[in-house]
């Protein structure tokens, strides 16, 4: 893994819903290198690819199980089995406060018929694909919230391997890679699980950006949010941290999430933030909601 890479950030979901198989195959189609998939668990154990616990901010949960909540008045993806789970539409993310479409200008909520699936879906679909176009285009399986899981007396990690493992995905060779906020379930699933996957070890603290000897005695890479790599700008320029250098002198890929051309915060284009960050401050990989715009931007810079 040496060229830089592109991860379709829950598919292309700049286009389309995040995590539908639709969002999967324009993700396969405009040449993505790793398509994405958060995983929880449906009621029954099977890996929902979501991208957290809940359901009530992309489905229509709540007009078809409204007596289903909790107390928290959340709508929870492991209180439902497989089969009612495929009964929900899916919708462009919403505030559930508000009701409002998050990104204003991507499909459009409530319209069309797309549905959740399955870890397994998944991977049929995108192991398909690559056998009929010729493409080798990879799966980025997330861990979601795995102590939650415990609690309810299910082990995802272990689940997820398994599944894995049936499709082919046991090596740094297979062209998958494993992910996990939770530092202590990622080393267990290196240490205890004994897996050999690609791990990338995420990082959501600036604390955990001071730990990466730790994370290099068990994971190959990390996935900062990109902010952890800017440090200011002076004169139109942007400086950055220390990050990317230090994992890199410890062997550590650098995957930062997330590449959103409809929400650029500090910077001024889409293309400035692709250069900053891609070559300015050499990371490996990104995340993106709109896995064209990297691929074609890194195919340029590569020819220049």
């Amino acid at each position: 893994m040496n060229q830089k890479i592109v991860i379709a950030h829950r598919g292309a979901c700049g286009y389309l819903p995040e995590h539908t198989l639709e969002a999967k195959v324009m993700a396969h189609a405009m040449n993505a290198d790793f398509i994405e998939q958060d995983l929880v668990l449906s009621k029954d154990d099977i890996p929902m690819v979501i991208h957290d616990i809940y359901l009530d901010d992309i489905s229509d949960v709540v007009t078809k199980f409204p007596t289903r909540k909790r107390k928290d008045n959340r709508f929870y993806v492991i209180d439902f089995n497989f089969d009612e789970l495929k009964t929900l539409c899916v919708t462009e993310r919403i505030d559930t406060k508000t009701g409002e479409q998050v990104y204003k200008n991507r499909f459009p909520k409530g319209k069309g018929n797309f549905k959740l699936n399955s870890l397994q879906e998944e991977i049929e679909l995108i192991q398909g694909l690559n056998k009929s176009t010729g493409k080798n285009i990879g799966i980025y399986p997330e861990i979601k919230k795995p102590s939650f899981h415990q609690k309810e007396g299910k082990d995802l990690p272990k689940i997820v391997l398994k599944v894995l493992s049936h499709y082919g995905y046991n090596s740094k060779l297979d062209n998958c890679i494993l992910q996990c906020f939770d530092a202590n379930e990622l080393e267990k699933i290196r240490k205890e699980l004994k897996s050999e996957l690609f791990l990338v070890q995420l990082i959501e603290c600036p604390e955990q950006t001071k730990q990466l000897k730790h994370f290099a005695t068990y994971a190959d890479g990390i996935g900062p949010w990109y902010k952890q790599i800017l440090s200011e700008k002076i004169n139109g320029k942007f400086t950055f941290t220390s990050l990317v250098s230090d994992a890199h002198k410890l062997g550590l890929k650098v995957h930062p999430y997330t590449f959103r051309a409809d929400a650029l915060s500090e910077f001024s284009n889409f293309e400035e933030m692709m250069q900053t960050l891609l070559i300015d401050a050499n990371i490996d990989g990104a995340f993106t909601d709109f896995p064209d715009l990297v691929v074609a931007f890194l195919k340029k810079n590569k020819h220049e």
